[in-house]
């Protein structure tokens, strides 16, 4: 019975299988090409397999950058986001989820409106607030912008939605505070939307580019992907091999991260907004 169901499902698996193989490819292909030589990576036709695999361009990479200095503004400005993402932005949908409070609804149209609005739109202005702030060309210009998102409010908001009020009438019955019902009753609940926010969070303030390129001035300030942009584009010429070396060791700490919490990723992604 079930092989046969099976057969009656081909139609799924080939597209499926199929579209799997065209979101790997890319990444084993880039894996693969960090191990070639600048003449194998142009070649064409192109080779999936390094014909002499080697090192030399992790080696230059390593050499070339402040590799350590790098990663760790970017790991600091990633974590940092991150938690304060899963705080504040926790805070905030519990309170317009469980709250009742003047204007509630009122602020919630506000968080929808602002999903609608393009980053881009925004930048500049954030920009000059920071430089007026006197906080360019540092970590906190990275950090503080990005500490609360509208996508994180809206994502905690309705999955709290969905938690049961009994519980938390139950504390305040037995005398806990906000504080402490938020922080005993709703948090322990919230595993999966916290993990999803952190995921995502994560992956885009570890892959951002655009705005600690404008930010960061100083070589000291530089993230990875900054870094690793500048340095591997000359005036005449790209070292796809350094290129190739760097996304490779960019992508190893989001595979982690997701491979960890892609359980509680995926229950996130399934229960959010379902009452």
């Amino acid at each position: 019975m079930t092989g046969q169901r099976t057969q009656n499902r081909w139609w799924i698996y080939v597209p499926l299988t199929l579209a799997l193989i065209a979101v790997i490819a890319p990444f084993v292909w880039m894996v693969l090409g960090s191990f070639k030589g600048e003449g194998e990576i142009l070649a064409n036709p192109p080779t999936w397999l390094p014909e002499s695999a080697s090192l030399d361009n992790y080696t230059q990479l390593f050499s070339r950058l402040r590799f350590g200095t790098y990663f760790l503004n970017s790991a600091i400005v990633a974590v940092l986001v991150t938690a304060g993402n899963l705080l504040f932005c926790s805070m905030v949908g519990y309170a317009l989820a469980k709250l009742e409070f003047r204007g509630k609804r009122a602020l919630f149209a506000v968080v929808l409106a602002t999903l609608m609005i393009p980053g881009v739109v925004t930048f500049v202005p954030l920009y000059v607030l920071v430089v007026n702030a006197g906080l360019a060309n540092s970590l906190p210009a990275l950090i503080l912008p990005f500490l609360v998102s509208p996508f994180g409010v809206f994502l905690m908001r309705q999955f709290m939605t969905g938690l049961p009020t009994e519980l938390i009438d139950a504390g305040r019955v037995d005398g806990a505070g906000e504080v402490r019902i938020f922080a005993r009753i709703v948090l322990p609940l919230c595993g999966p939307a916290l993990a999803t926010l952190g995921i995502l969070t994560f992956l885009g303030s570890w892959n951002n580019f655009l705005w600690p390129l404008v930010v960061a001035q100083q070589e000291s300030e530089y993230t990875l992907p900054v870094a690793l942009a500048l340095y591997s584009t000359g005036q005449n010429s790209i070292q796809y091999g350094l290129l190739l070396a760097g996304a490779t060791i960019v992508v190893v700490p989001v595979l982690l991260v997701f491979l960890v919490f892609q359980r509680r990723f995926i229950e996130g992604i399934a229960t959010t907004g379902i009452k």
